[in-house]
């Protein structure tokens, strides 16, 4: 069947410079080293029947009909508001006194900036005992280890998208994006969006996918302003249609994605880089301004239920770090989609992505100078 991919990925310019700005304030860009706000005092015992929240995730990344369910499995009635990216939700969570939303699913290194600057609840943990579903490598994640202030729930990896039918190989490197063969050339896409634009070259370089070394990002610059000339385009989300279609054969790609593209076209592979890349992670927090934050850690408890939590494998095709909902899932589907048997080992081979406070101006710099080049 075709699935339609959640809009999720946004860190551009402007909105990612206004968001830097809120960050580098508070300290943004030193990983895993936060000023988080002091925890509540939480009642355990408290009556669920009495609190209604208000979750804000993207479009289409949960059960449509999970309001009903946990209303009805907890008691709590939940009403969900839809933001298109990142930079939307982060601009209504810092904009200063009550955004009025409880539970909001943000990029892993928005949730640090989040907690860099005291906005959200830390997690209590004795409210969410299915966090023993995810796998332990879900605890160690860069932008934010022991799981202190957010819970995971989706993970991936960024690689290589490819039909090798036209590619006549089996791409294994950066460099097969960056330098292609010249029978490729203008038939391979490349991801616009800051973190991702800037990946391929600095794995291909052997850098930090979270450098904010100034020789480093030239050379980053560099080596993206001669790869355009051999591009089709910059595309975040037509590009599975690109290998569809045959316009192109190679492309970069979020794994899930490339999923998309694999429903239509059994042709369609994935592959991580030989050079490495990096771990993406979406993440659940609870707001401080929350007035139901005891059945915010319930709705999160709910979702890590492994068969709430399996939706998101079935139906978006995306990975979870719940060792549990993972298991669930029927072997025929991972026969289709490779990369959802990724080994959490495997993907925290993968440089996780982090908060870099005032060093994303310079990656937005480089994506618009490189744009215009």
């Amino acid at each position: 069947m075709s699935r339609i991919p959640p809009i999720r990925r946004a860190l551009a310019g402007a909105a990612a410079a206004a968001l830097v700005l809120a960050a580098a304030a508070c300290g943004g860009g030193d990983s895993g080293a936060t000023a988080q706000a002091t925890p509540d005092a939480l009642n355990p015992s408290a009556d669920l029947t009495k609190q209604t929240l208000t979750v804000s995730n993207w479009d289409a990344y949960m059960p449509e009909d999970l309001p009903t369910t946990f209303e009805k499995a907890v008691g709590s009635k939940v009403t969900v508001t839809k933001h298109a990216t990142n930079e939307e939700i982060m601009a209504k969570l810092t904009a200063g006194g009550d955004s009025g939303i409880d539970v909001a699913f943000v990029s892993g290194p928005f949730a640090q900036a989040l907690a860099e600057q005291g906005l959200v609840e830390p997690i209590h943990a004795d409210l969410i005992p299915n966090l023993a579903n995810l796998y332990p490598e879900a605890t160690n994640l860069a932008y934010d280890p022991g799981n202190k202030f957010s819970v995971p729930y989706t993970w991936g990896t960024t690689g290589l998208c490819y039909r090798s039918d036209l590619t006549g190989y089996e791409p294994d490197s950066w460099n097969d994006l960056l330098s292609p063969k010249p029978e490729l050339a203008k038939k391979i896409t490349m991801l616009q969006t800051d973190r991702w634009l800037m990946l391929p070259a600095q794995k291909s370089l052997g850098y930090s996918a979270n450098t904010t070394d100034p020789a480093e990002l030239a050379k980053v610059k560099e080596k993206l302003t001669a790869a355009k000339q051999s591009l089709l385009a910059f595309d975040d989300t037509t590009f599975y249609s690109r290998l569809v279609s045959g316009e192109a054969a190679l492309v970069e790609a979020w794994d899930g994605w490339c999923n998309y593209g694999i429903t239509d076209n059994d042709k369609i592979k994935f592959t991580v880089p030989k050079e490495g890349s990096d771990l993406w992670v979406d993440t659940m927090v609870v707001l401080k301004t929350s007035k139901n934050k005891e059945a915010a850690h319930a709705f999160i408890n709910y979702i890590l239920d492994p068969k709430i939590h399996s939706w998101a494998v079935q139906n978006i095709l995306y990975k979870v770090p719940n060792k549990a909902a993972m298991e669930s899932i029927d072997p025929a589907l991972i026969k289709q989609y490779p990369n959802l048997a990724t080994t959490p080992a495997d993907l925290l081979k993968g440089e996780t992505l982090v908060d870099l406070g005032e060093g994303a101006t310079d990656y937005s710099r480089i994506v618009t100078e490189v744009a215009a080049s």
